[in-house]
């Protein structure tokens, strides 16, 4: 078990610095440069600005200085943003879009893992068929319809909640129905498929011969194996609805990392960019380690190599 978590923890290293050195690169191959939306601006100014970010110097040289600052986390300071580091924005938005990406996970997992069950349990009813038309629609809408959707009724029509900000909890609703409505219809389908090959199991036959509840076989040895896959998705989805939301934080006008990604973008703020992504990347592959490892502890009968 320790030679795997470390064999991992080496491998997600390896990762994060092929992310960063791809990402560095591909920022310095954009043609342009940083500073062409400054209005008129002259040659002189431009080789000022270059001089005080070190964009003069040789791209090797930017390359070594910008990845050993980085293993510091020290990512740089903004373009655009002048007085402010990268480090500094992306721990005032970050947590912005960590709460809200926590939220929806905790919903997604709430409600699609027992309507799961439930879809397995009634296959071929009507409650089953219902559950599976809900799921399909929830993969298959974009998240920018059902927030026009739900802003239009919700927040227009019948004025329940606001549509704007992040600050009280009914701030919190729409924007978590919105992003938690994919991963969630996900989880549904994932439960569903998984219980019903655990129910066609000989050891679910014997322990409902033996006597048990059906409540009793379910959640001690039926939903134990079947929920194996929904912990694997956990990851992925945990860094889907935080990395995930900037259509949704556009949309609510929420002052997440999302929103101030987007403007990075459109402002060709090079070094806002490159720390968001490489930060982003690191989150998505420190998670997927932590699932890999936690589904040893749920079901040691699996072997690690």
């Amino acid at each position: 078990m320790l030679k795997y978590i470390v064999k991992r923890i080496l491998l997600a290293i390896v990762t994060i610095w092929a992310v960063a050195t791809i990402t560095f690169f591909l920022m310095n191959l954009v043609p342009g440069g940083p500073f062409l939306s400054e209005k008129a601006i002259s040659p002189q100014a431009t080789a000022a600005l270059e001089a005080k970010y070190g964009l003069d110097k040789p791209l090797m040289q930017r390359y070594t200085t910008y990845m050993w600052d980085a293993l510091h986390g020290d990512f740089g300071d903004s373009l655009k943003q002048r007085g402010r580091t990268v480090m500094d924005i992306i721990g005032r938005q970050f947590p912005v879009s960590a709460r809200l990406g926590g939220v929806s996970v905790l919903v997604a997992l709430i409600v699609g893992v027992p309507l799961g069950c439930v879809a397995a349990l009634k296959r071929g009813k009507f409650t089953d068929s219902f559950i599976s038309v809900v799921a399909t629609c929830g993969i298959a809408v974009p998240s920018f319809v059902i927030c026009t959707v739900l802003m239009y009724f919700f927040g227009v029509k019948l004025r329940w909640f606001p549509t704007m900000g992040l600050t009280t909890w009914k701030h919190f609703i729409m924007p978590v129905m919105a992003l938690s409505f994919y991963p969630t219809a996900y989880i549904m389908r994932l439960m569903r498929s998984s219980m019903l090959d655990v129910l066609g199991q000989d050891y679910m036959r014997t322990a409902k011969a033996k006597g048990l509840s059906g409540f009793v076989s379910l959640f001690k040895h039926a939903l134990r194996n079947a929920i194996l896959p929904v912990i694997t998705y956990v990851g992925p989805m945990l860094a889907y609805t935080v990395t995930g939301s900037f259509v949704v934080e556009k949309i609510f006008t929420i002052p997440g990392l999302g929103g101030e990604f987007i403007r990075a973008i459109n402002g060709r703020d090079y070094t806002l960019i490159m720390g968001t992504t490489i930060f982003l990347a690191t989150l998505i592959i420190v998670m997927n380690v932590v699932v890999d490892i936690l589904y040893k502890i749920v079901d040691p009968r699996i072997k690690l190599k």
